[in-house]
């Protein structure tokens, strides 16, 4: 069994650079210590959509990620809609209602285009111009990251 202390001081630092920064999240990690603080919203939004609850879905590491190595070729597209935050996509408002967009549709600025659950809260992504979804990227209940490509809008 390893003896391991707490640096009192180093978690002290980062809770106050958490606060300065108003980060949600930091992580220390250097030789075999790894210190990790997260900081809950107390504002909660949502959109007015009915939307089950999120699946629970096996955490992928970046070798084995969840979205194919095509997306890389579009990630510099002019249409490219990317996330605006990381969360898991919903394609629709609950799970028997259609889904908000699919391959082909013609949409107008400011549609929703799909929600992004994060923190117990749908987001909804809206399209930032109209024009045609050429390809959707994303399926219902997959995690997504910061800036990943969801679809081309063209």
């Amino acid at each position: 069994m390893t003896n391991t202390t707490v640096d009192i001081k180093a978690v002290e630092k980062l809770a106050e650079i958490l606060d300065k920064t108003n980060l949600t999240e930091i992580e220390y990690d250097m030789e075999n210590v790894s210190i990790r603080l997260t900081r809950t919203s107390t504002v909660v939004t949502a959109p007015a959509v009915a939307v089950a609850a999120a699946p629970v879905l096996p955490v992928s590491t970046k070798e084995e990620s969840s979205t194919p190595d095509v997306i890389d070729d579009y990630s510099s597209h002019q249409g490219v809609v990317k996330s605006p935050m990381v969360g898991v996509i919903y394609m629709a408002s609950e799970p028997s209602a259609p889904k908000y967009i699919k391959e082909g549709d013609i949409v107008t600025a400011g549609q929703t285009l799909l929600l992004i659950e994060a923190m117990k809260t749908f987001n909804p992504v809206l399209a930032p111009r109209g024009g045609k979804v050429t390809k959707i990227f994303v399926e219902d209940g997959m995690p997504v990251e910061f800036d990943e490509p969801l679809l081309i809008l063209e």
